[in-house]
């Protein structure tokens, strides 16, 4: 594979080897890179990640449980041109002037090749990602309105993310490559959070990622903290001043780790 565009994680970003290979092989086969992973493992994360380390421009696209495959591509303003024409603009018959892009139309129409990322695309309809296989396929969309045909003048690289609330159709995954984030194991959790720190405390790490590994593996817990959630924790127990040894037995600032009243409960009773 080509080293001038090799993914490496950047000094913030610390990836694994199989999802540096993944992102790889996707750039390599011109296919979108389909994540997913458990809140808070970073797969939003990834695209900005990607970006910054072959140094190339980010476009986001966040979706929503509103969002439609056409708003990506572009938008016809029609109202915008009604009140043109009451209002006697120049122009007006110029429909070009009201047509706007979408995040993909502008990643379309870039000179450079740009990362892409779709983010969250289990949030909209079961259709969305069915009506978007063409344009991903294809990497063109037709404009009715103007009768044009907008084609990508470079491929982009494309980031799509789920939280697998939503099973994505058989189509739509066979045009992806997919990586599953798997949570980090203790030695690249450690190397996570050097990556975010400059002199922590090596025995305040110690104890307070066994306390979290701890908390992770409690079967009841509905919300597990997150890699996020742990560098925050982290934080806090540093600018608190927190003695390393009593971490798992006071659990300091449990509310920046856990989330959910009911976790807080359980784990407090655990711990008693």
């Amino acid at each position: 594979m080509s080293t001038e565009t090799q993914f490496t994680g950047t000094d913030t970003y610390v990836a694994s080897d199989d999802l540096m290979a993944a992102v790889e092989v996707a750039m390599e086969l011109q296919k979108p890179l389909l994540v997913k992973g458990e809140p808070g493992t970073g797969k939003t994360m990834l695209a900005d990640a990607v970006a910054k380390s072959l140094g190339k421009e980010l476009l986001i696209w966040n979706i929503k449980s509103t969002t439609k495959a056409q708003d990506g591509l572009y938008v016809y303003d029609t109202i915008q041109r009604l009140y043109d024409s009451q209002f006697g603009v120049e122009g007006v018959n110029d429909i070009s002037r009201y047509i706007k892009l979408g995040k993909l139309g502008e990643a379309f129409q870039k000179e450079e090749q740009v990362v892409l990322l779709i983010d969250e695309i289990d949030k909209a309809d079961l259709e969305f990602p069915n009506d978007l296989l063409w344009e991903l396929d294809q990497m063109e969309f037709y404009i009715h309105e103007t009768r044009e045909t907008i084609k990508a003048k470079i491929r982009p690289i494309v980031i799509i993310t789920s939280n697998a609330e939503k099973e994505l159709p058989d189509a739509f995954l066979r045009r992806c490559v997919f990586h599953y984030i798997t949570f980090p194991n203790e030695e690249l959790l450690t190397q996570i959070v050097h990556a975010h720190f400059e002199n922590l405390q090596e025995h305040l790490l110690e104890q307070a990622m066994k306390t979290f590994y701890w908390i992770r593996n409690i079967r009841d817990i509905r919300k597990k903290p997150s890699t996020s959630e742990f560098i925050d924790w982290l934080r806090a127990l540093t600018l608190g001043g927190i003695d390393p040894d009593t971490i798992q037995q006071h659990l300091p600032y449990l509310g920046v780790l856990v989330k959910k009243d009911e976790d807080i409960s359980i784990i407090k009773q655990l711990n008693l």
